[in-house]
C-alpha cells in the first residue's frame, strides 16, 4: 500500500529560476523564447523525477509552469476584414498557454506574426501560474520505468498531475466567462487541455502527433485504408510525387525512392483508429484515420485533432441510400445534417445549423467530375448533393420504422449513416473546414442489400475512386490561402485571435 509523505517533507515547492517576463516584436523571436522556456521548465520536471526515481527521497514538491504569450491593445480600431482571424475585436489584455512550441511552430508564427501586423504593438512572453502536470513534461519517446525506490511514494504528493477541472472546451464552446480583472483568452485551448489531446491522439493513433497534416480524412472501413497505403507507397518508390515521406502506425516512415521503410516500427496490432500519412513540408500533407463505427469514436478522434488547428477535414465513407433513384455507387455531397448521433448535444445544441462550406463543396464537386469524367447535368447520374442524416443506432431497421421514415423524409434526407454529422458538427464547434462525400452501399429502405459476391466487387472498383475523390479534393483545398479556407461561417460574436 503507497504510503503518503508528511506533509513537512513536502512543504518547500521547488521551482526553475523565475523568468522576467520578456516584451519582443519579432514573431520568431517569440516561438524561440517560448521554446527555450518551455524546455527549460520540462527539463526541470523530468530531471527532479529522474533523481527521485534514483534516491526515493524527496527534497520538495517541485513545480513548473507553462509559458504563456500575451498582447495588450487600447484601439477598437478596424483591422483587415477579409480575415476571419488574427486580431481582436476589443482593447484588453489577451493571453494563451503554450506548449510544445516546436511542434506548432509554423502555425504560432503565423498567428503571432498577424497579431503583431494587424495592431502594431509588442508581444509580452512570460510564465504562467498553470503548472505542467509532469506527465505531460516527457517527450513523446520517453520511456519511464517504476523502480524499487518509488515503491512507496504517490507522485502528486510530489508533482503536478493532469487534472481534469481545468482542462475543458469551454473557450471553444463559446462558454468560458473570465473573472474581472482576468485576460481574455487568446486561443481556443489552453496549453493542459492541448497536451492531453497529444497524449489521447498518440494512444489512438500509435502515431506522433508531429506527424499528422493539415489535411484529414475521415472513413469508416479499413478497405480505404489499404488502398490509401498502397497508393502511398507506390507514391514513394517513384520519387514521392511532391510529397516527402509516408508514415504508419509505430511511425514507421518511408522516404521518396525508398521501397521499404527506414524508421520505426510497426505494433504488434493496430491501434484503435489506424492512421497514416502523406506528408509535406509545413504540415501541408494528407493524413488518413479509420475512425471505425459510430459516431463516438467520430467525436473522440476530431476532439483530440482538433489542438493541431487543421485546414480541412473531410468524411469519405458508407451510407445507406434512402431514395429509390439512387444506385448503389452512387455519391452523396451532404449540403446539411440530421443530427440523432446525440454524442454533442451537450457541447453544440442541436438547433444550431451546420452550414455548407462553399469552398469545401466546390473542391468535392470539381473532383468527383475529373475523377468520374461526368460533367454538369450529366454529373446527376452519379451524385445528388442534398441532407445526410446521422444515427447512433446502427440497426435502427429493427425497430418500428414508421417514426425515424418519417423523420427522414420531412428532413429530405438522401442518405443516413453513423459518423458524418458529428464531424461536420464538431469542425463547426472547432472551427475547422468540413465536408462529407459518401457512396451509396446499401438502400435498406427499398430492400437492396449487397450479398456477398457483390460486396467484393463493390469494394474493389469503389473504393479506389471514392479515394482518388476525396485526395484531389483536398490537394485543391491545400492550394487555396488558408484565410479563404478558414470561413467567417465558423465565426461566433465574440472569437479568439488565433485560427
Amino acid at each position: 500500500m503507497n504510503k503518503r509523505i508528511s506533509p513537512m517533507s513536502v512543504s518547500q515547492i521547488l521551482t526553475p529560476p523565475p523568468f522576467a517576463p520578456l516584451t519582443v516584436d519579432d514573431p520568431a523571436e517569440a516561438v524561440e523564447t517560448l521554446s527555450a522556456l518551455y524546455e527549460r521548465n520540462t527539463r526541470f520536471l523530468t530531471n527532479a523525477f529522474a533523481a527521485l526515481a534514483e534516491s526515493g527521497v524527496p527534497q520538495g514538491r517541485f513545480r513548473a509552469c507553462y509559458p504563456q504569450v500575451s498582447i495588450e491593445t487600447t484601439s477598437f480600431g478596424h483591422v483587415d476584414s477579409r480575415l476571419s482571424y488574427g486580431h481582436v475585436t476589443a482593447p484588453g489584455v489577451y493571453t494563451t498557454t503554450i506548449t510544445r512550441p516546436e511542434l506548432f511552430r509554423y502555425y504560432l508564427k503565423q498567428q503571432l506574426g498577424l497579431l503583431m501586423k494587424n495592431h502594431r504593438v509588442p508581444l509580452t512572453i512570460s510564465e504562467s501560474a498553470t503548472p505542467i502536470p509532469l506527465h505531460f513534461a516527457f517527450g513523446e519517446d520517453s520511456h519511464v520505468e517504476a523502480t524499487p525506490a518509488m515503491a512507496d511514494i504517490l507522485l502528486r504528493d510530489i508533482f503536478d498531475t493532469p487534472d481534469l477541472n481545468t482542462t475543458d472546451d469551454l473557450i471553444a464552446n463559446g462558454e468560458y466567462e473570465p473573472a474581472p480583472g482576468e485576460p481574455l483568452p487568446l486561443a481556443p485551448f489552453t496549453a493542459q487541455r492541448i497536451d492531453y489531446s497529444l497524449a489521447r491522439l498518440a494512444h489512438y493513433t500509435a502515431t506522433s502527433p508531429k506527424h499528422f497534416q493539415n489535411f484529414v480524412l475521415f472513413t469508416n472501413y479499413q478497405f480505404y485504408m489499404d488502398e490509401f497505403c498502397a497508393m502511398a507507397r507506390k507514391l514513394m518508390a517513384d520519387g514521392g510525387g511532391g510529397y516527402t515521406a509516408f508514415v504508419e502506425p509505430g511511425n514507421v516512415v518511408t522516404l521518396p525512392g525508398q521501397t521499404e521503410p527506414s524508421e520505426g516500427s510497426a505494433p504488434g496490432r493496430l491501434p484503435q483508429m489506424p492512421t497514416y500519412h502523406l506528408k509535406k513540408k509545413g504540415h501541408a500533407g494528407i493524413t488518413m484515420v479509420n475512425i471505425g463505427v459510430g459516431p463516438s469514436n467520430a467525436k473522440t478522434i476530431t476532439d483530440h485533432i482538433a489542438v493541431l488547428r487543421p485546414h480541412a477535414w473531410l468524411m469519405l465513407g458508407h451510407c445507406a441510400g434512402l431514395r429509390n433513384s439512387q444506385r448503389l455507387g452512387d455519391y452523396v455531397l451532404a449540403h446539411a445534417y440530421v443530427r440523432e448521433d446525440h454524442v454533442l448535444d451537450d457541447d453544440l445544441p442541436v438547433w444550431v445549423p451546420i452550414p455548407a462550406l462553399a469552398e469545401v463543396q466546390l473542391a468535392l464537386e470539381e473532383a468527383v467530375e475529373e475523377v468520374t469524367g461526368y460533367e454538369g447535368f450529366e454529373l446527376k447520374r452519379i451524385m445528388r448533393t442534398g441532407t445526410v442524416a446521422t444515427i447512433d443506432n446502427r440497426n435502427w431497421e429493427l425497430r418500428d420504422q414508421a417514426g425515424p421514415v418519417k423523420r427522414l423524409s420531412q428532413s429530405r434526407a438522401i442518405a443516413l449513416d453513423m459518423e458524418s454529422a458529428t464531424i461536420a458538427a464538431n469542425g463547426f464547434r472547432f472551427r475547422v473546414p468540413y465536408g462529407t462525400l459518401l457512396c451509396v452501399s446499401d438502400k435498406p429502405l427499398h430492400g437492396e442489400l449487397k450479398l456477398p459476391g457483390m460486396a467484393t466487387a463493390f469494394y474493389k472498383t469503389q473504393v479506389s475512386q471514392h479515394l482518388k475523390i476525396g485526395i484531389a479534393a483536398l490537394e485543391k483545398l491545400g492550394a487555396m490561402p488558408p484565410e479563404r479556407l478558414h470561413s467567417r461561417k465558423l465565426r461566433s460574436f465574440f472569437e479568439t485571435a488565433f485560427q
